[in-house]
């Protein structure tokens, strides 16, 4: 990608810059940083980026009330678990857990997290020992987590719990978290639509990200088509009360597990709301650089308003004599302040900070430490605003053409992309390479002893010159009622010969495939050598004798 080159006014070169990211970072340092730090920025909001900050990878926040399945929703994306995941019908994640991608299993604890130069963490000191105790990073390698990284979060406690205390402060820690990643999935159980005290909170700790949150009706396979479209009423009417805002959330309904669906009525709907959620989680990478620079300006707006105020506070305080009473009555007339300001200097009032929770934190601040109004720094601010922000544009638009190819999500449940027939509206698609290993075993095919059996069923389906079409098999599978991309997988592992369709040998071993899911383990990434059937091997043989003898 060619160099490209901000400048300021005067047309002085600031740096030559190769990527967004890279820009954004040297715009941070140079112009909005000074100001955060002249103005006491991070005591009242956020703390100060850092590179980690910039250059990480796109991040998903899981959040939600116990048991709404968070974990499992991360296991169905993943297609296997993580060290130290647990699941259970009550509350079993007990700490926040950033799943991200390593070459080998292994965890991180919370305090040595926040010592790590690469890791975007370093600012949850903070937080306390207590919450440090109950964070922690697993790295394992998977290839969904090569594009993006997930925070599994504890459950927020319900109705029942919600006097019990957890030694930090939740909500401040879910809005942290909130503020620097890319996706908030709110999963929302169907049979568990209460707001408890907690739930409202981690909502309003939410508010200003309203643009990153998707939310999730889970387990809708468990109610029919009628109670369906009650919860799904209750809990657009539930959220309504806690949002307070005009415009409707998007919900996303379904059921994300490789379990077979209780009920199927919905289960063309649960496809489609799963195809939507993925292909938005899908988006992510593409749209990093996009939302680190809406992030930016969302922030150097607010620390713009920031220095207003606190300039303003200091001209109003007297030098000496009543300083605490001027300073109660500066913080009581803070909204009438706040307008004053805005009529001024023209600011949008969406850019100042919520006014109840600025005055709960001057009540506890030394205004002596404020500074007056600086104006070289708040031009270097509007100008980055005005200015170096719209030159950047042509430079987001080349990244986002450039990736338009290859920044997707891809592995563990995004691999459905190459489902086979279970691709609405091509029963014949190639699945392409299989995966099959490189080492042809000569042991006996383990699917053998159940063929016979296999064999029935196959003969039953009426092949056509010994194969069974897309269709036929598709129908059959969907019998098992397991999820389509769990169905897609067993495909792509059973069409060995990518030719669309299923002889005797390859359907005999989806129908094994399929039983190993149905008992509960998991499905091989790549299709074995002992699962290869034994005419498959014989070929992949004699196609490797003849490339040796040429």
């Amino acid at each position: 990608m060619a160099g490209k080159e901000i400048k300021n006014r005067d047309g002085k070169c600031l740096k030559e810059v190769h990527t967004v990211t890279e820009a954004l970072k040297t715009l941070y340092r140079e112009k909005m940083c000074p100001l955060e730090k002249y103005y006491c920025f991070s005591d009242f909001h956020s703390s100060s980026l850092e590179d980690a900050d910039f250059d990480n990878k796109p991040m998903i926040l899981v959040v939600g009330h116990c048991s709404t399945g968070k974990t499992t929703f991360i296991r169905y994306l993943l297609e296997q678990d993580y060290p130290g995941s647990r699941i259970g019908p009550e509350p079993t994640t007990d700490s926040f857990t950033a799943i991200m991608h390593g070459e080998i299993e292994s965890i991180i604890h919370g305090n040595a997290l926040t010592v790590d130069p690469n890791k975007p963490f370093r600012k949850l000191s903070p937080f306390g020992t207590t919450f440090l105790n109950r964070f922690q990073c697993a790295h394992i390698p998977n290839r969904v987590l090569e594009s993006v990284s997930i925070i599994d979060t504890p459950g927020i406690l319900s109705v029942g719990r919600r006097r019990m205390s957890r030694g930090y402060d939740f909500p401040a820690v879910i809005c942290w978290f909130a503020e620097h990643v890319d996706r908030i999935i709110l999963l929302c159980d169907a049979h568990k639509l209460e707001i408890s005290d907690e739930f409202s909170r981690t909502i309003m700790a939410l508010r200003g990200n309203e643009d990153k949150l998707r939310v999730v009706l889970n387990k809708a396979d468990m109610v029919d088509t009628q109670e369906l479209m009650r919860v799904y009423g209750a809990l657009m009417w539930s959220l309504g009360k806690v949002f307070c805002t005009p415009e409707v959330l998007r919900v996303y309904i379904g059921s994300f597990w490789s379990s077979p669906m209780r009920m199927t009525d919905n289960r063309r709907l649960f496809e489609q709301e799963e195809a939507d959620l993925f292909a938005d989680i899908q988006n992510l990478p593409r749209n990093s650089a996009l939302r680190k620079l809406n992030d930016l300006v969302k922030r150097a707006r607010l620390v713009r308003a920031h220095a207003y105020i606190i300039s303003c506070l200091k001209e109003e305080m007297p030098l000496v004599f009543c300083r605490d009473k001027k300073k109660r009555d500066l913080i009581y007339d803070l909204p009438m302040i706040f307008s004053r300001i805005q009529q001024r200097h023209q600011i949008s009032p969406g850019d100042f900070p919520d006014c109840a929770k600025m005055q709960e934190r001057l009540m506890s601040y030394d205004f002596a430490k404020f500074k007056g109004l600086k104006p070289k720094l708040l031009t270097g601010l509007d100008e980055l605003l005005n200015t170096d922000i719209a030159k950047l544009m042509p430079l987001l638009h080349q990244e986002e053409q450039e990736a338009a190819e290859q920044l997707v999500v891809q592995g563990g449940a995004f691999l459905g992309t190459n489902r086979g027939p279970f691709i609405e509206g091509n029963p014949f698609h190639h699945c392409g390479s299989n995966g099959e290993s490189d080492h042809v075993s000569d042991e006996e095919w383990v699917v053998s002893k159940d063929k016979p059996k296999f064999d029935e069923l196959f003969y039953n389906l009426s092949p056509h010159e010994g194969k069974l079409s897309g269709t036929k098999v598709k129908d059959w599978m969907m019998s098992t009622h397991l999820p389509s991309s769990v169905l897609g997988r067993i495909w792509k592992l059973s069409d060995v010969d990518c030719d669309g369709m299923l002889d005797d040998e390859e359907f005999a071993l989806a129908n094994h495939l399929i039983e190993i899911k149905l008992e509960g383990f998991g499905l091989p990434h790549e299709l074995p050598a002992h699962l290869v059937p034994p005419s498959k091997r014989r070929r992949k043989r004699s196609d490797t004798e003849n490339r040796d003898n040429n």
